[in-house]
């Protein structure tokens, strides 16, 4: 019984190893863990590469991407003092719309006498005209008399001869007929004179004319630019110039922001570039509205260098030590509007943008191969300004206008 019961107690006791137990080993479990986690890596390994050669190779990403856009430097074209401004920072301006008014008094009073100088050059050029009519008369006069004394002359040469007449009365005919004979040449070569003033003309295209009708033009246009006009619509910003200052031409007045006129800077390792292609799709996302919004486009160029190329201190690689960087080149990406993504959501300039490029389609060129065929940007603002001026020169000369043709002025 004794037997019986210590046995029991052996059995039942939970420290005791039975002989017919194996006893699992520490290291058994820590390989097993091993193996699962390197199984774990590989699996993952595999699948990033099956997801890389299938999918990731064909897109270029990067958030090193900002928006750039088009900012118009509103200067004045001539001197004067500022007595309005029509707008301030934030507020939209159409194109066309008068920005900043100058005093228009000094240029003004240019305009009147650019008129009353093309005015009184109308009445000058005029007279040459008549002049050369009157000289025509003045030398059929001058003819008249010069024969006239001619043969008084060379009557009087007989007369010396049979002392018909006295020395006296001959040297004086022969005086008047020098005189006459010099009146005659100086007349012909005042009638050439006034030809070479007035031949091949007209009293609307003489080059005094011409001239004077410049000036007009001239202060004309200083007086229209003491108005001045927006070039494109868009939102003012940077805003210099206040009521009563006065301004030079050239000077920064404001900055126009067009913000349907932006595209985006994306940055792209040189890693990256090989696939790149002009033409290729391009979807982007803006910090500014959160990955819920995004934008269309492609890309429209690559740039000829990197962004360090044309750093203000470029790098200088061959001064000692050296460490290899990868450089990034800039990509400019246009944003579609087939989606009109812009106008429910618009962007500003300088925000940041996550850039991915599709680099499916490898077809299009590396680098642009062709000049535009239209300009990028233009405005039609300052196309009819001239208008107006013409307008008033056909007034002045219609006032000033005579009878005097140039089939009256040639010989």
């Amino acid at each position: 019984m004794a037997n019986d019961n210590d046995n029991s107690n052996v059995d039942n006791d939970p420290g005791s190893v039975s002989p017919e137990t194996p006893t699992r080993r520490p290291g058994a479990r820590r390989k097993w863990i091993l193996l699962g986690l390197t199984a774990v890596f590989v699996l993952a390994g595999g699948l990033y590469a099956a997801y890389y050669f299938a999918i990731a190779q064909y897109y270029a990403k990067t958030d090193d991407a900002y928006v750039a856009g088009n900012r118009i430097q509103l200067t004045a074209q001539v001197n004067g003092t500022v007595t309005a401004v029509a707008a301030n920072n934030t507020d939209f301006v159409q194109d066309g719309d008068r920005a900043v008014q100058l005093d228009p008094t000094d240029a003004h009073n240019a305009l009147q006498h650019a008129k009353a100088e093309l005015a009184d050059t109308l009445r000058s050029v005029r007279q040459l005209y008549a002049q050369v009519d009157e000289q025509k008369s003045i030398i059929a006069q001058r003819e008249s008399v010069n024969a006239q004394a001619k043969r008084d002359y060379e009557r009087g040469q007989k007369l010396l001869k049979s002392h018909g007449i006295s020395q006296k009365v001959f040297e004086h005919t022969r005086s008047d007929y020098h005189e006459a004979r010099a009146a005659l040449a100086s007349a012909r070569h005042k009638l050439e004179e006034l030809h070479a003033l007035t031949d091949n003309t007209t009293l609307h295209d003489h080059p005094r004319v011409k001239a004077a009708e410049a000036k007009v033009r001239s202060a004309w246009l200083d007086l229209q630019r003491t108005h001045i006009l927006a070039p494109v619509s868009g939102h003012v910003a940077q805003r210099e110039v206040e009521v009563g200052k006065r301004i030079a031409p050239g000077k920064p007045l404001l900055t126009i922001v067009p913000l349907d006129q932006i595209w985006v800077d994306a940055n792209f390792k040189e890693t990256d570039m090989a696939a790149m292609r002009i033409g290729q799709p391009v979807t982007l996302v803006a910090d500014f509205y959160g990955s819920q919004v995004t934008y269309h486009g492609h890309v429209a160029g690559l740039s000829a260098g990197t962004g360090a190329a044309f750093s203000l201190l470029p790098p200088q690689n061959a001064t000692g030590n050296w460490i290899k960087v990868v450089r990034r080149v800039p990509v400019r990406i246009v944003l579609d509007d087939a989606h009109h993504e812009l106008e429910q959501y618009p962007l500003r300039l300088g925000l940041s943008m996550s850039v991915e490029v599709d680099l499916h389609d490898t077809d299009g060129p590396r680098l642009a191969n062709s000049p535009p065929e239209q300009p990028r940007h233009r405005t039609q603002v300052y196309q009819q300004r001239l208008a107006g001026a013409q307008q008033l020169i056909e007034r002045i000369v219609a006032a000033n206008d005579g009878p005097v043709r140039v089939s009256e002025a040639k010989p």
